[in-house]
């Protein structure tokens, strides 16, 4: 147990001094340490539940001896076979050792020599393993205050929150703006949301406007407010027509110079403009939808 007790205070020492002196390390380096400590306190917990279950398990051969286990352990109790006289035995096992513990045949020199209440005491003080779980505890209590609270070198629970949930609005602004790269004309769907018409209308009127009007009302390109299409008015024919352009009437194909993203955006704006009414329309083109 002493070996036991100077390494912890050796692995405390060093994360007390050691987080002195790189106060500059990375949040990597201390979330690695904070995980570290997680693992370590886990594989306590372990041990002392198999060391308590194992104290469980010889305090009830100690206390209460069935047959079977007088047949089995005649080292713990006295046993009375055929033709012999009970043997009892002193001998102490691994686990009695380790432990502390004494055999009930010896529970008449623990009495303390007073009673009250006809109560009376033994003197079995508290498993040196016990004691030293608990300055044990201390001393993570007192390395964890020093850590969190007075250094501050590991983020408390809120800090570490606030930077998780940057970092994962980060990620899913990267994975919108790759799943949005997938879009095309057959994947595409109608989102009327105000965030995607706004970035639409802004596509739109940086490149839409000069051909087919500030309202979609048509200048030369066709109106986009009636009912009326030359290439289909759903999402996904929009979709196709801005991706590809139409060449022989002078639309370019926006593929090179849009996300899909983009197109997607600017395909949904020009969908909420059905049925808009804008002044002085161009006259309808194509077939009715």
């Amino acid at each position: 147990m002493r070996l036991h007790n100077k390494i912890f205070m050796l692995v405390a020492a060093s994360l007390v001094f050691g987080n002195s002196a790189f106060a500059a390390s990375t949040s990597e380096i201390m979330n690695g340490i904070a995980l570290g400590a997680i693992i370590v306190t886990l594989i306590l917990i372990v041990v002392v539940c198999f060391v308590l279950l194992k104290t469980f398990k010889v305090l009830t051969a100690m206390v209460l001896p069935s047959e079977q286990q007088q047949l089995e352990n005649p080292e713990l109790v006295g046993v009375t076979t055929a033709g012999k006289a009970p043997i009892k035995s002193h001998k102490q096992t691994f686990w009695q050792k380790l432990l502390s513990l004494r055999p009930m045949s010896e529970e008449k020199d623990l009495l303390i020599m007073h009673d009250y209440d006809n109560i009376q005491e033994l003197d079995n003080p508290i498993p040196a393993w016990f004691n030293w779980l608990f300055y044990a505890s201390v001393v993570f209590a007192v390395v964890y205050l020093l850590n969190f609270h007075v250094f501050k070198l590991g983020k408390l629970q809120d800090e570490e929150y606030a930077v998780e949930m940057k970092q994962a609005a980060a990620e899913k602004e990267a994975f919108l703006a790759k799943a949005g790269n997938m879009i095309d004309e057959n994947s595409v769907k109608i989102d009327k949301s105000a965030e995607v018409l706004a970035a639409g209308q802004a596509v739109y009127t940086q490149n839409c406007v000069a051909c087919h009007g500030d309202k979609g009302q048509g200048v030369v390109g066709p109106n986009l407010t009636d009912e009326y299409w030359l290439h289909g008015g759903s999402i996904n024919k929009v979709f196709k027509t801005i991706k590809y352009g139409v060449p022989e009437k002078g639309m370019i194909a926006w593929e090179k110079q849009l996300s899909p993203k983009q197109i997607s955006d600017v395909a949904n704006y020009i969908e909420s403009l059905k049925g808009t009414n804008p002044p002085n329309p161009k006259a309808p083109q194509g077939e009715k939808e």
